[in-house]
């Protein structure tokens, strides 16, 4: 579509055909680059609690056991969580100053490494590098429904989730977070409005250059009088481009709010432990502004393709909504 959309505005402006090579996008780092390492406990420290009487002593036996040693990032996350739960439910019944304090050194312990089990049940997944693929196209054209919804709203309440974590609310259910990553597996969406931003900026950037080109060159219209050329480049303005194109662009636009915008917010919300290499890939595919920033780009892309084809519709008098 993007590419016929730049063939007919070379035809009716007379111009020559250049279509740009797409730049190659960079894929999310790699599960090993992106994973963090999470600190433990020391072994004696396990065992000794381990064998306190209290429900501390089933979270830790549950980490020690065959399963427990390859825990996946979620479940890892909720042990963490239990464990810190336990450990506190503990204290009180504790007289032994030495086994109170051990109990206490691990809860700060756990508490200061929470955040890195986060990270890793989040960005870290192998998920989420599902939905983020960039060998399953481009986001639909005229889509039925909203593509975007479902995941809009689970990455808006994981936000919530992990800023209450962050504030030390630590008794939130993490229950929804499996289907959440079902549908991460599931879908695709977030790397095809990858793969449809970087195709819409270069596209639109070669149209813009052909009407650029135009009106550089000699006048659509001599005394701003319409002719033949000037009601073909009309006709094609409308039904290609305000039919076809700017639909798409606005449905591109809407999924990047609803998607890429709370995705953006998840790894912000998380700046402080990811790994140098995913907050550069974050600037330049998640985030909405910066020199790299891919979305931003496209806001560029969009604003100057507008702003010359009102200046050569303008040529004739038929500049849109005069």
């Amino acid at each position: 579509m993007m590419d016929e959309y730049v063939e007919r505005v070379a035809r009716v402006l007379d111009g020559e055909v250049s279509l740009s090579e797409l730049p190659k996008i960079q894929r999310m780092p790699r599960r090993r680059d992106r994973h963090l390492d999470m600190p433990e406990l020391e072994l004696g420290m396990l065992d000794f609690l381990s064998l306190y009487g209290c429900q501390l002593q089933y979270v830790v036996g549950e980490r020690n056991s065959m399963m427990g040693r390859v825990m996946d990032p979620l479940n890892r996350l909720r042990y963490e969580l239990r464990f810190i739960q336990a450990a506190r439910d503990c204290l009180p019944d504790i007289d032994r100053e030495k086994l109170k304090k051990s109990v206490e050194q691990a809860i700060d312990s756990k508490q200061k490494s929470l955040p890195v089990a986060v990270w890793n049940a989040t960005w870290a997944t192998e998920e989420i590098e599902t939905l983020f693929t960039l060998s399953k196209g481009y986001f639909p054209v005229a889509a039925e429904s909203n593509p975007v919804s479902d995941l809009s709203t689970d990455v808006n309440r994981l936000n919530s989730t992990v800023q209450s974590l962050q504030d030390g609310q630590l008794d939130h259910s993490l229950d929804y977070l499996g289907e959440v990553h079902q549908r991460w597996q599931a879908e695709h969406r977030a790397g095809q409005l990858i793969n449809s931003a970087r195709l819409l900026v270069v596209r639109l950037d070669d149209a813009t250059a052909l009407i650029r080109s135009r009106l550089g060159d000699r006048p659509l219209c001599i005394n701003g009088k319409p002719n033949n050329q000037s009601d073909i480049v009309q006709t094609m303005f409308f039904s290609v481009y305000i039919e076809r194109i700017q639909p798409y662009l606005s449905d591109v636009r809407s999924a990047r709010d609803d998607l890429i915008r709370p995705l953006a917010t998840l790894s912000e919300l998380q700046a402080e432990v990811r790994p140098p290499s995913f907050g550069a890939w974050s600037g330049e595919y998640l985030a909405f502004a910066g020199e790299k920033s891919l979305w931003q780009d496209l806001d560029r892309a969009m604003a100057e393709h507008t702003t010359s084809w009102q200046q050569l519709l303008g040529q004739c008098g038929l500049r849109p909504g005069a």
